[in-house]
């Protein structure tokens, strides 16, 4: 009998009720379906959520007090305590005959009274004989009874429960009603007549149990199918499909919901009806009484439609400011109110990281502030210190026509020359955006820029830096290299360069991809081949590496290898962000790939690639001798085809410098799939090998 009604409710007995796991949700109903179409939205029955994640089990019902109309049957068990002219204690059981047995008294009979009348009937007996004693009479263990769930519940059945139990904990057992069942009419039936109409809204809506009755041996639990419907949605506490009992107005669903949410609007509701199941019809209705008192009718669906998100009589402020947000129009209102001085520009974050810098602060944190960020650089580089002074712009709607205009403003000349002619007064709704110089760029000779050097730098840091000021003359001022200075192994970064390079790389891995796949399909031995699944895994490996690049956003210095206290640097304009990483001098030349010792090994003036190869060991079988090729610690790339000489030992006999590497590239399965691809292996391996050299720094 396992998993059936009767036996999942019998593991309880007389304990109470035991709560199967929740059926499988039930596919929607065709009132559901109609509703989603609708208005697009899938609404659940009001309150099958009560009964979608039920607990294992129910608490003990045995250890409550026992309610006085609990009718006495077979096998209860009766706790007895008598003191006074004679003393007594035991618990009696309840036999077939309905009896229990008193020593010195003899055989009573209990069965069928309510437990409020068993004290008096055992104490009239006792009385017979004894005088001058109490007596205490409590229920111990309580015999189970049979009932019936039928209808239309989750899980219509044979029952098994405590004779403690009511309709409500049926309910509960059974699963409640299915999705076709009635939330509002559950019946309780009794020797063939309705003992109880109860409506489960009661206990939803405002938990109200006074409906609820004991159940008797070979009670019938009822679920009629559904009653009408309507369907809520919208601005309310809880949208869902809701049960009609008899006629109920608009007012009366909004309660059941919850009343409306905080953003719904005052205005009209919109109901949409179906009228002599013919036609459809949608009209506004009030929300005022009149308009509440509507009765509904089966299948309505009504919306309770939101506020407008607009604001009445203000102006909106946003953008690198210190206070954005909405504030209260007036007549004669002008820009200067909301933006009096230059404290008003910028954010508090601004202040914030001031503040953690050990500078003055006009406060404190804000809540959920920003910490500096993970690099170096002690400037402060939020977009509240680079505003864009040159432009800003007011948004004006015209109510008329409901088109937008812009109105632009230079907050330079409003809040630090108090020019009165940026001063543009303000109407309602009008929204004043304060753009940084990251929302849009400004010419470069007006932007903040920060230029930050590290290494080998007889002052290195972070460097601000004048319009027209070059890197060599930042260099300068920051007191010139060290002795120890490597310049040909200088490396510069810049983020507009990292950006693009990093947009490049993406490209090419798209048209990488797009062509091996195009390719694959013509592969020596057939697509299915070993081979051919083979390199195209090599393949798909390659791709991946370069996504997965990081650009560094290197720019080359083409600085001589020699270079000394006469350095020049390039006379390059500088830009924010830009940076300048001097390591000392190396001492080591590292050979990478497919060699078979592949090693740092220490720098030989007169060494060459041939040499260095011969150190380690050579080229592996699965080398590519012909792509092999130099990244030069400058940055620079010369394979094969780019050594100084066109002859086969042209690279061999190139001469290295400290912190060059030779890299060894291994043999594509399919040349002619990748013959472009090995062009990106290098570059990945340029950009992979810079920014290792400038994380060896830090």
């Amino acid at each position: 009998m396992n998993g059936t009604p009767r036996a999942e409710a019998a593991v309880g007995g007389a304990n109470g009720l035991r709560r199967a796991s929740p059926a499988q949700p039930e596919p929607p109903t065709e009132f559901q379906r109609f509703v989603a179409a609708s208005t697009g939205e899938t609404l659940a029955i009001y309150g099958a959520k009560l009964f979608s994640s039920q607990p294992a089990s129910f608490g003990s019902l045995d250890h409550g007090p026992a309610p006085g109309e609990l009718i006495i049957g077979t096998d209860d068990e009766l706790r007895v305590r008598v003191w006074g002219q004679v003393n007594f204690s035991a618990n009696l059981r309840v036999n077939r005959q309905g009896e229990v047995y008193l020593p010195k008294i003899g055989a009573i009979h209990v069965a069928g009274l309510p437990f409020s009348a068993v004290r008096g009937q055992l104490r009239s007996v006792m009385e017979r004989v004894y005088r001058n004693f109490e007596m205490s009479v409590d229920m111990g263990e309580i015999h189970s009874i049979q009932i019936y769930v039928t209808g239309l519940a989750h899980r219509p059945g044979e029952y098994t429960v405590s004779a403690l139990s009511s309709l409500v904990d049926a309910v509960f057992s059974c699963g409640g009603p299915a999705a076709s069942g009635s939330m509002r009419h559950v019946l309780l039936k009794r020797s063939g007549a309705v003992v109880t109409d109860f409506d489960l809204y009661a206990l939803l809506v405002n938990g109200d149990k006074t409906g609820d009755v004991q159940l008797q041996p070979g009670d019938i639990l009822y679920i009629p199918s559904a009653g009408p419907q309507v369907a809520l949605l919208g601005s309310v506490r809880e949208a869902g499909i809701y049960e009609l009992r008899g006629s109920e107005s608009i007012d009366n669903l909004l309660d059941q919901a919850g009343g409306k949410s905080t953003i719904a609007s005052g205005g009209e509701l919109s109901l949409e009806r179906i009228e002599d199941h013919a036609r459809r019809r949608a009209f506004e209705v009030a929300s005022d009484p009149a308009g509440l008192a509507t009765l509904l009718a089966d299948g309505d669906i009504l919306r309770v439609n939101p506020i407008i998100s607009s604001y009445h009589e203000s102006v909106t402020l946003r953008g690198a400011v210190a206070n954005p947000g909405h504030f209260k129009w007036h007549e004669g209102m002008h820009l200067s109110e909301l933006l009096p001085d230059r404290d008003s520009i910028l954010k508090r974050d601004y202040w914030w990281l001031r503040t953690k810098l050990g500078l003055p602060s006009p406060e404190l944190a804000p809540p959920g502030a920003t910490l500096l960020r993970e690099e170096k650089s002690p400037v402060v580089e939020s977009p509240a210190a680079q505003t864009n002074w040159n432009y800003a712009v007011i948004e004006r709607l015209a109510p008329s026509t409901m088109t937008t205009s812009l109105l632009p403003f230079s907050l330079g000349k409003l809040v630090l020359d108090h020019d009165m002619s940026q001063d543009l007064n303000l109407m309602p709704g009008d929204v004043v955006t304060i753009f940084s110089q990251e929302d849009i760029r400004i010419p470069i000779h007006e932007q903040t820029k920060y230029v930050t050097l590290e290494g080998e730098f007889v002052h290195p840091g972070v460097y601000s830096t004048a319009a027209s000021e070059t890197l060599h003359s930042v260099v300068e001022r920051a007191g010139g290299l060290t002795g120890q200075a490597y310049l040909y192994g200088a490396v510069f970064t810049r983020k507009s360069t990292q950006v693009l390079e990093q947009a490049h790389l993406k490209e090419a891995a798209d048209q990488l991809e797009h062509q091996l796949m195009r390719s694959s399909m013509g592969s020596v031995g057939g697509v299915n081949s070993a081979a051919s699944q083979q390199a195209d895994l090599m393949n798909r490996g390659l791709i991946g590496r370069i996504r997965n690049v990081h650009a560094s956003g290197r720019i080359v210095l083409n600085m001589h290898s020699t270079q000394g206290e006469d350095y020049e640097l390039p006379g390059m304009n500088l830009e924010d962000g830009d940076r300048l990483v001097v390591p000392f001098t190396p001492e080591t030349v590292q050979v990478l790939g497919a060699v078979f010792n592949p090693q740092a090994f220490l720098f030989h003036k007169k060494a060459t690639v041939g040499e260095y190869l011969r150190l380690a060991g050579g080229a592996s079988r699965d080398a590519d001798r012909k792509r092999i090729f130099v990244l030069a610690a400058d940055g620079t790339v010369t394979s094969r085809n780019s050594a100084p000489s066109v002859f086969t030992n042209g690279l061999n006999k190139l001469r290295l410098h400290p912190g060059d590497s030779v890299i060894v590239p291994e043999k594509p399965l399919h040349p002619s799939a990748v013959s472009q691809a090995l062009a990106w292996t290098q570059a990945i391996s340029q950009t992979s090998l810079t920014a290792l050299e400038v994380n060896a720094l830090k």
